[in-house]
């Protein structure tokens, strides 16, 4: 294997092991930062030296191996370390040390990981900086990656990241699922992470590019490990389907030139039935077993998605049925977004002069000031109304507006003339 090969290799690797390294290694040392250093020290001496000496049988173990040395080598050298440990509870010494750090890493390390997007999304980080350590440590991505994913500077990237480990470390964030009322709000916060990540793989908003279906692919990945280890949690179900049901028009969404394709206008065809098989199953998990309970916001917006997925053409969208679960979402959230786009599923149940007012009011409120796609749902509005002058001159506000290159283009081609 070429020195690129192993490079893969150990990438792959990466992507699969570290987030368990991270995880296990934290319970063990209680910080979340020095257990990626430690890790980051086995990836280290992984690119040093499977070039020469071949990838390892079990390179996972092999990675292991070497974050257990780096923690024995810190524990010799640093008194603050092994004070710390000593808080812990751990014995890392010579000989019963390795047999204690070796019995935690081969502890089934599910937990661990579900600890680990607890710690990784808890409320006292900005949402922004939970999102990047959640990229960084569960996703395995590099701070570049998550720079150029999200169109920031590489440094503001990794001042986040620092910033959060300190305080993570500073407020003493135990390593632990919490209870009750606690774990409910953080558990919201883990699903809104990947959420979030998943959104601006799916519109990106901004820059050249429409779709980053890498981050939308990352996001999945945490919606499953999530739906693994929190099997009783609907809404974990419900964003898992949200996800895989959007996902399934990937292939349909962007023409040949990466142009946006609308959902009216896309091929069918070319949609994946087998996300769309596994978002269903994920969206009857979603329903909570009490009728009591209401639906939460991601399992009402994955059967919204569900209605569209089980269409084979545009004509056969139920789009009563889709009102009506705007409706509920409405109510649930209160978002002045959600009732725009009730708006649209009014104008394609009712017609467009039934929604131009539901629109016309969230323009005077002046809750979407800002928002391009006020002025672009506006404008389709007024152009199904025959109105065209004011339509372009909608449409061209929506072009200024947004962020995104491929969008804007699309927004002035309709405005003109």
């Amino acid at each position: 294997m070429g020195h690129t090969g192993v490079e893969r290799e150990v990438e792959a690797v990466w992507r699969i092991e570290s987030a368990r390294l991270v995880a296990a290694l934290t319970r063990m040392v209680g910080d979340v930062g020095l257990a990626e250093e430690f890790t980051q020290d086995a990836l280290v001496s992984a690119l040093e030296k499977w070039p020469e000496e071949g990838v390892p049988r079990k390179p996972g173990a092999w990675l292991t191996t070497v974050a257990r040395r780096r923690v024995l080598d810190r524990w010799r050298r640093d008194e603050r370390f092994r004070l710390r440990m000593v808080e812990l509870g751990r014995e890392v010494t010579e000989n019963d040390g390795q047999a204690e750090f070796d019995a935690v890493l081969e502890e089934d390390y599910g937990d661990d990981l579900l600890k680990l997007m607890f710690v990784c999304c808890h409320p006292v980080l900005p949402a922004q900086a939970r999102l990047a350590l959640t990229l960084r440590l569960l996703g395995g991505l590099t701070t570049d990656e998550i720079a150029r994913a999200f169109l920031v500077p590489e440094s503001t990237v990794a001042q986040r990241i620092v910033r959060a480990k300190r305080t993570l470390a500073r407020k003493r964030v135990p390593f632990e699922v919490p209870a009750g009322e606690d774990r409910d709000a953080r558990v919201d916060s883990v699903l809104e992470v990947v959420y979030l990540v998943f959104n601006e793989g799916y519109t990106a908003t901004s820059g050249e590019r429409w779709l980053r279906p890498e981050l939308c692919e990352e996001a999945m990945r945490l919606g499953r490990v999530l739906a693994e280890l929190l099997p009783e949690e609907p809404e974990v179900h419900g964003l898992l389907a949200l996800m895989e049901l959007q996902a399934s028009r990937f292939r349909a969404r962007v023409g040949p030139g990466g142009d946006p394709v609308p959902l009216a206008e896309q091929d069918r065809s070319r949609w994946d039935r087998l996300l769309i098989g596994r978002g269903l199953a994920a969206l009857e998990r979603s329903v909570p077993a009490d009728p009591a309970r209401p639906r939460g916001v991601y399992s009402l917006q994955a059967g919204i998605a569900a209605k569209h997925a089980v269409a084979l053409r545009p004509e056969d969208t139920d789009w009563y049925g889709i009102t009506a679960l705007y409706e509920s979402l409405v109510r649930r959230t209160g978002s002045p977004v959600a009732e725009l786009n009730r708006a649209v599923a009014v104008s394609m149940a009712l017609g467009p002069g039934a929604a131009l007012g539901v629109v016309d009011a969230l323009r005077d409120s002046g809750t979407l000031n800002g928002y391009h796609l006020l002025p672009a749902v506006r404008a389709d509005l007024l152009e199904r109304l025959g109105r065209a002058e004011e339509a372009r001159a909608e449409f061209g506000r929506a072009a200024e507006l947004t962020r995104n290159e491929r969008e804007r283009a699309l927004l002035l081609e309709r405005a003109r003339p």
